[in-house]
């Protein structure tokens, strides 16, 4: 029963760690950019858009897809920094256990 309790010891840091690791993503915020930083945005790290940045070049008229084109652009480029952030920090928190498909255990 030794190695029971050295498991449960390992399982409890690392759902302390997930705990933690959680607490870190919440609290992050990535900016994704697009048209050479013309459009930036901010994202949380509950995807939340927190805000956007719009040059005041792109607002002429006709200029509509285009903007739009940029700010999904940025969207993408945000939301593809924050799963790597989000990931890195789950993967780390994990330590061993990453990748071992555990279930119950996060993908990453």
């Amino acid at each position: 029963m030794k190695d029971l309790g050295s498991i449960m010891k390992q399982a409890q840091a690392v759902q302390q760690r997930m705990a933690e690791a959680q607490e870190k993503i919440a609290a992050l915020e990535i900016e994704g950019m697009a048209g050479g930083g013309a459009v930036r945005l901010m994202l949380r790290g509950s995807g939340e858009l927190a805000r956007l940045d719009i040059d005041a070049s792109l607002m002429a008229p006709g200029e509509a897809e285009m903007v739009a084109d940029l700010v999904i652009a940025a969207h993408a480029d945000a939301r593809r920094k924050l799963d790597d952030q989000q990931g890195s920090l789950m993967r780390e928190a994990a330590g061993p256990l990453a990748g071992m498909n555990l279930p119950g255990m996060p993908k990453f």
